[in-house]
């Protein structure tokens, strides 16, 4: 009897635990400074542009589009190897952070830079659901 390799999970630690919290809630959080009024991603103690440890989360719209992308014919891992081809991009939140995620659900001829995105959440274990995003109806890249 054969099994599927197990899919890679990601660890949380004491910076991103409140991140994988939300995603489990099918939220997505991001962090926001305080004092620059600045977003960011991923998780950190502090805020990148003026070094505050004022950062607190915030709910993000979730929406997006399309930064960069890759569309992998050969599975980076055992678990992949069923999804092959399958979609990563760099997605530019409306709130200004870039997040590397998968497009799931999607068309992908009509998957280009500019196309825009929702997020969706797909639970790979109790304790983990990882942020994904899906093309949306809206304005054509570019637009």
């Amino acid at each position: 009897m054969s099994s599927s390799p197990l899919r890679p999970q990601p660890q949380p630690t004491a910076e991103t635990e409140r991140y994988w919290q939300a995603a489990r809630e099918n939220r997505l959080e991001i962090q926001y400074c305080r004092v620059c009024a600045r977003h960011q991603f991923y998780p950190r103690r502090f805020c990148t542009q003026c070094l505050s440890d004022q950062i607190e989360w915030v709910q993000a719209s979730g929406r997006g589009r399309v930064y960069t992308y890759t569309v992998c014919h050969i599975a980076g891992h055992p678990a992949f190897e069923s999804h092959v081809p399958y979609a990563i991009a760099m997605i530019e939140l409306d709130e200004g952070v870039r997040m590397l995620a998968g497009i799931v659900d999607s068309d992908m001829e009509r998957l280009a830079v500019g196309a825009p995105v929702q997020v969706c959440f797909e639970r790979i274990s109790d304790e983990i659901a990882l942020p994904m995003f899906r093309l949306t109806g809206g304005d054509s890249p570019g637009a």
